[in-house]
């Protein structure tokens, strides 16, 4: 498992890349010094036929890779190893996938690292989506938020992953259900100087990290911020604020 220090902001922030060509996500990241850490998710992993990874790795930033597995146990471990051979600081799974498929993701992940000489890359299960809100769960047959995602952490980490993505709404919960040392990844998080856009479940960084995040994602308040440099530097300060 790998530790993280949180009063070290710079490990705190990650930068969503949602970009349609890897050009387009170079100039971004090139305007972003601080920042260490780059979400690449579907649209720009394919785009770019996966070559976003190894850039970003070139440039000496870290990846989480955002493509959320979720298929038989077999094929989702499968996946898991291809995520780990691409050097990725973390990746996730559906933890809606169920704890089997969880357990042999874990296991192929921990295993393919170990065979690699890797560092072993932090293995993240999505609980719901911050894009939906209350009644677009209730539509899917999730009539209770809370309770949903606390079973899936809970599952999550019986299963031998080492963190969730969840709403920082949920951080309270997760905590009291997993741990202090299980890893809570948060999206759907809006300075109050953005906009919301498709995200539902919001905070802003500051409470976030008040509340136990370990890392959240921001995209497009900094990547499509008039100066993404000044943008991100407010983020951490926020960071930096909650934690000190």
């Amino acid at each position: 498992m790998v530790i993280e220090n949180r009063k070290t902001p710079e490990k705190g922030l990650i930068v969503a890349l949602d970009f349609p060509s890897w050009p387009q996500a170079v100039k971004v990241v090139e305007l972003l010094p601080e920042v260490r850490f780059f979400k690449v998710g579907l649209e720009l992993y394919l785009a770019s036929r996966g070559e976003a990874v190894e850039g970003l790795r070139k440039m000496g930033k870290e990846v989480f890779l955002d493509l959320k597995f979720h298929d038989i146990p077999n094929t989702a471990a499968q996946a898991c190893r291809q995520a780990v051979s691409q050097g990725v600081y973390m990746f996730n799974v559906h933890a809606s996938g169920g704890r089997e498929m969880m357990r042999q993701a874990a296991a192929a992940a921990w295993e393919e690292a170990r065979v690699r000489g890797y560092r072993q890359p932090l293995l993240l299960g999505v609980t719901v989506l911050t894009s939906m809100n209350e009644a677009e769960l209730q539509e899917i047959g999730m009539k209770d938020v809370t309770e949903t995602v606390g079973r899936l952490a809970g599952l999550a980490h019986e299963a031998g992953l080492d963190g969730v993505v969840a709403s920082p709404r949920e951080i309270t919960l997760i905590r009291e259900v997993c741990g202090p040392d299980f890893k809570i990844v948060c999206p759907g998080v809006r300075p109050v100087w953005a906009q919301a856009w498709d995200q539902k479940r919001i905070m802003t960084p500051r409470e976030a990290f008040s509340l136990g995040a370990d890392f959240i994602v921001v995209g497009r308040p900094v990547t499509k911020a008039e100066n993404p440099r000044e943008a991100a530097l407010k983020v951490i300060k926020e960071i930096e604020e909650a934690l000190a």
